[in-house]
């Protein structure tokens, strides 16, 4: 379904995905480096706990959401792979209450 549309090598990092370490293309898309990795589903709904991955791969869907360097709801389709970045499967929608606590 998916291709490259990038040719020529990238260097390899490391990544933390739900407390272990992972090798990834640095620079890739990090949903499909996650899907590559065989990490499936990304997250739960809410509402029903029904598991969910990345759909549409270009922002719209939201499917793809992961706590990302401790932040929540990031859409991993619009992230980068970085050398040392931390990735967490989220359960359901994260709290705002907190962010709004910080304002």
């Amino acid at each position: 379904m998916f291709r490259r549309l990038e040719t020529g090598a990238r260097g390899r990092v490391t990544v933390n995905v739900d407390g272990r370490p992972v090798e990834m293309e640095e620079g890739a898309n990090l949903a499909a480096a996650l899907l590559e990795a065989g990490f499936s589903p990304f997250r739960t709904t809410p509402a029903s706990g029904a598991p969910r991955e990345p759909y549409c791969m270009m922002g719209v869907c939201f499917d793809c959401l992961a706590i990302v360097d401790n932040v929540p709801n990031r859409q991993t389709c619009l992230e980068r792979v970085r050398a040392g970045m931390t990735v967490e499967i989220q359960d359901g929608a994260a709290a705002v209450a907190k962010a709004e606590e910080e304002l």
